[in-house]
């Protein structure tokens, strides 16, 4: 249930998109008609549609989840706060201004302060982020710990990186294809990759090796 809860409001983002692209006079419409408002403007062409379109539904979205998170009385998750910060700041531009620049970039800046928030934890503060968050779960050595923060950074930052190529190589469509199915399907990999590499250093609570 958390997972799809996660994972929502890019499926949103990917269904409404792919509708409008469908139907770009239809959509076109619609959004000059209910959302000119936002729109320096107050027009919205039929190549813009789509991606703006799918920029609000996903701002909703991420809103609805921090909502729904506080309204179950749960504590919302720091990259939480995070992506909803980013998904409004750039989704309003992209809105605003009729450009997908802005919302292409935002998978990229959260991937970036994901990847920076390990590493500077690491090198200034000593800190282990990785651990903090799932030492309670499972038991590694030290050194494996502080592989396994370097490895999700790097990933992250790369991440950030192929976002952008993405972005800038290929037009909207093959980009919003990559955000749902690429994004994802390379995060599952990494995570399969990463917990099959972990379990040969699991620990017991004596601290011998499983």
């Amino acid at each position: 249930m958390k997972l799809l809860l996660d994972f929502l409001p890019i499926i949103l983002f990917f269904a409404t998109f792919k509708w409008a692209e469908g139907r770009p006079d239809e959509a076109a419409d619609w959004a000059s008609s209910h959302l000119g408002f936002l729109v320096q403007g107050g027009q919205v062409g039929t190549s813009v549609a789509p991606v703006l379109l799918a920029t609000v539904v996903v701002m909703l979205a991420t809103a609805a989840q921090v909502g729904w998170t506080l309204a179950r009385g749960r504590k919302v998750e720091t990259m939480l706060w995070v992506s909803l910060v980013l998904v409004v700041g750039l989704g309003a531009a992209t809105v605003w201004f009729h450009s997908e620049t802005f919302i292409k970039w935002k998978p990229t800046v959260l991937y970036g302060v994901m990847a920076a928030a390990l590493a500077l934890g690491q090198l200034l503060w000593r800190r282990n982020l990785l651990r903090s968050l799932l030492g309670q779960q499972m038991k590694l050595p030290d050194a494996v710990w502080t592989q396994l923060n370097w490895a999700w950074a790097a990933f992250f930052a790369c991440m950030g990186l192929l976002n952008l190529w993405v972005a800038y190589t290929f037009d909207t469509a093959v980009w919003v294809n990559f955000k749902l199915f690429g994004g994802m399907g390379l995060m599952l990999a990494f995570s399969v990759a990463q917990a099959l590499w972990v379990s040969r250093y699991l620990q017991d609570d004596e601290g011998t090796m499983q």
